[in-house]
This record gives structure tokens, C-alpha cells and sequence, in this order.
């Protein structure tokens, strides 16, 4: 199966760690993912951008080949002048222009923290926000064309949308990026983008459609591009807002890896609602050391061999 080499408008694309000490954190995502890295900015920079590269093989309700690949995966920064100190993944949107996404999402009643620049040579990009403040970014590649690996372990598998305004979302991101919303199952809900998946089949994953239906995923699953966690009522401090799930080959494995390196098992691995009779997603949320959240999923089919800790 090929890497992924570019994406079409509205799909994530990148995702970005913005940490205040960022040596602390290539340590601690070096161990828990086996990523490798490389600081792209030159060695007189205070700063540090550095690309995640990880190795995985195809392991996933996309791709079952079990073929190893390799491949930028993400990204681990400074914290940008007169950001927030505070650590936390980004997400980017893949679009064909930076700067009319900006004045879309103004048209849409979002927000423009940054206008649109140029990130070096990698893309040209813009902060934007959601009605709710949920802050994202978008990416219009120039010589870096995202995320090469996705899926996999140790990769992005999915990006949560954690919001209280579901209706309003719908009516934001549907102006935006053209989203539509379906049932993931057990009752949850994605976001899903017309023909992504004639586009995932034809330039990435021939037999697709195949390999989803045998594992047992909601019909139309193949144009998911991400999904919606409607805040509890009981977390009435938890700001809405774009999180991260990197696949895993195993969910209790990573958390209690995490706990080992110093990081925060803030849900225990469990078996999510939008399991289904034919498979299951089992899920953890982890903070980092520096606080940073991300959950770690892995899709694990119904056998009779399947068994959980």
C-alpha cells in the first residue's frame, strides 16, 4: 500500500504539539510510540520544530496487509511567540487556499487568531476558530504535503471534535469544509466529507470498501473524517476543542507505558460505545508530562482469540 502523499480539501492532514520544553517531550513520545526525529529549523534557532517519523505495520480497519511503512506522522514544537504556555496538539485541515478558508470561517461565524502565513517552505496556513472557540488550522501545502502515515500504530487514526453546540457545529463545518454528519456506531456520530472515500479507494486503498464491510463498519464509514464528543454536562470547565487518537497495537499496553515514563492515565483503557458486534475500539486518554491530552485507540476484531487484559 502506498504512503499518503497529499489529501483533498477538508480532510486533517497534520497535527502539531506545542509544548513548553520540547526536549522532555521528544523523549517521552520517542518511548511510548518509537518515533523518530529530526529538527527541521537551523541549529541557531531558540526555537524547535521537529518532525515525528514513525514505522508501523498496515494494522488497521483501512488497511490489514500488515505491510511495514514509514513516514512523517507529526510534529513536536516550541510554543509560538505570545501563545498560551500551555501544552497541547493541534490539528490542521487540508485546503486548496489558506486565505479563503480564513474568510470562510468568518462568513461562518468563526474566529481569525492568525491570518493567514507562511509556515518556511512547508505550507501556508491560518488559526482559526469555531463559533464554541475550538481552535484549528489549516494547511495549503507547499513543499510538505502532511501526514505520510496515518492509520497505523503510532499514527493518527482520529481527530475529535469535543463540543457542547452539536447543531451549530453541523451548520459551521458544513460551510466550511462541505461536512455532513453519520453514525459511527453504538450510537456516536462522524463527520463525513462526500466522496473521500472514492478518493481513499482509487488513490490509496484499493479494496477499501471490501476490507470495511468483512470488519463489520457502519455503512458509509469510508468518508469519515473525524468525530463528535459532545461535552458532558459534568465537565462544565472543559473548553470545546479539537483532540487527537493515535492508533496503538495495543491500548492497555501504551497506557501503562505512559504511566511508566511519567505521563497521566486520565481514562483507563475501555471498550468505546461505537463497538460493534463484529469489532471493538478499545480507547485510553493520556496527558503527557507536560499536561498535553491525546487518546490512543486500537481496532481489534471479534474473534474467538480476542481477549483483553
Amino acid at each position: 500500500m502506498p504512503q499518503r502523499d497529499g489529501y483533498i480539501p477538508g480532510v486533517p492532514c497534520w497535527v502539531e504539539l506545542s509544548e513548553p520544553e520540547p526536549e522532555a517531550a521528544l523523549e517521552f513520545y520517542s518511548a511510548l510510540f518509537g518515533w523518530d526525529f529530526e529538527d527541521v529549523l537551523p541549529p541557531t534557532s531558540e526555537d524547535r520544530y521537529c518532525i515525528a517519523r514513525g514505522r508501523a505495520p498496515g494494522s488497521s480497519i483501512f488497511d490489514t496487509s500488515g505491510e511495514l511503512r514509514s513516514g512523517d506522522v507529526a510534529a513536536i514544537r516550541s510554543i509560538p511567540q505570545g501563545a498560551p504556555p500551555t501544552a497541547m496538539w493541534s490539528t490542521y485541515f487540508w485546503v486548496d487556499s489558506a486565505d479563503e478558508a480564513a474568510a470562510k470561517v468568518r462568513g461562518a461565524g468563526g474566529g481569525v487568531v492568525a491570518e493567514p502565513f507562511d509556515l518556511r517552505s512547508a505550507c501556508r496556513t491560518a488559526v482559526l476558530t469555531d463559533p464554541e472557540g475550538a481552535a484549528f488550522s489549516v494547511w495549503e501545502a507547499r513543499e510538505h504535503n502532511g501526514a505520510r502515515l496515518v492509520n497505523d500504530p503510532g499514527a493518527v487514526v482520529f481527530n475529535n471534535l469535543n463540543t457542547r453546540d452539536v447543531e451549530g457545529a453541523r451548520s459551521f463545518y458544513g460551510s466550511v469544509f462541505g461536512w455532513r454528519t453519520a453514525g459511527i456506531g453504538g450510537g456516536a456520530e462522524g463527520w463525513t466529507l462526500p466522496g473521500y472515500g472514492d478518493w481513499l479507494e482509487r488513490e490509496h486503498h484499493p479494496g477499501l470498501r471490501r476490507n470495511m464491510a468483512e470488519a463489520g463498519a457502519p455503512e458509509g464509514f469510508e468518508d469519515v473524517v473525524g468525530s463528535i464528543i459532545p461535552i458532558a454536562g459534568d465537565q462544565p470547565d472543559l473548553p470545546p476543542h479539537w483532540s487527537v487518537t493515535f492508533a496503538t497495537a495495543d491500548a492497555d499496553a501504551t497506557a501503562a507505558k505512559a504511566a511508566e515514563l511519567g505521563g497521566r492515565v486520565i481514562v483507563p483503557p475501555f471498550d468505546a460505545p461505537w463497538s460493534t458486534d463484529t469489532y471493538t475500539i478499545r480507547v485510553t486518554v493520556i496527558g503527557d508530562p507536560q499536561g498535553a491530552t491525546f487518546s490512543a485507540s486500537k481496532f481489534l476484531p471479534k474473534t474467538k482469540e480476542s481477549s483483553y487484559p
